[in-house]
């Protein structure tokens, strides 16, 4: 059950870094053209947090299967 629970708590971290990301994402995309050089790197953030937390539901999923 610890494996699980380790997997919980995982995909809540990793939740609330994809959520940030998302809403950073948001927040450039509000304010453009200003700072649109930071496009990419705000962009392949999200993607990656958003990347991250898929597996690891993938894995809590396949846990709890």
């Amino acid at each position: 059950m610890a494996d699980i629970d380790t997997l919980k708590a995982e995909v809540k971290k990793l939740n609330a870094r994809a959520t940030q990301a998302k809403m950073d994402l948001h927040d450039l995309s509000e304010d453009l053209p200003t700072n649109w050089e930071k496009i990419l790197d705000v962009a392949q953030t999200a993607y990656d947090a958003h990347q991250s937390l898929m597996a690891a539901r993938k894995d809590l999923a396949a846990a709890t299967a």
